[in-house]
C-alpha cells in the first residue's frame, strides 16, 4: 500500500512541476539585428564562393564547342523532319507553295 501512496505522490508532483513550468514566461528567442545578419549571410556567401573550383579557359573552349555542335546536330534534326512531314502532307494533299 506504501508503493501506491509513492506512486500518487510522484504523479501529483510531477502535475505541480508541469503548472509551474506552464506558468513561467516563455523566453523570447531574440533575432539578431538585421544588420548582424546580413554580415553573417555575406560572410557565409564568401565561404562558399572560396570552395568552388572554376573551369579552365581551355575546358570552358571545349564545352563551348560541344554546345555548338549539339545545337547545329538538332537542327539538322528537326530541319530534316520538318521537310520530312511536309513531303508527306503533300503527298496527302495538294498543297502549292
Amino acid at each position: 500500500m506504501s508503493d501506491e501512496k509513492l506512486d500518487v505522490k510522484k504523479a501529483e508532483a510531477k502535475k505541480a512541476d508541469a503548472k509551474k513550468a506552464a506558468k513561467k514566461p516563455a523566453k523570447k528567442n531574440k533575432k539578431p539585428n538585421v544588420f548582424k545578419r546580413l554580415i553573417k549571410y555575406l560572410n557565409s556567401c564568401k565561404g562558399e564562393i572560396k570552395k568552388i573550383t572554376w573551369p579552365t579557359a581551355r575546358q570552358t573552349t571545349k564545352n563551348f564547342g560541344i554546345v555548338i555542335a549539339v545545337i547545329v546536330v538538332i537542327g539538322l534534326f528537326i530541319f530534316a523532319l520538318d521537310q520530312g512531314l511536309y513531303a508527306l502532307l503533300g503527298l496527302v494533299m495538294d498543297t502549292s507553295a
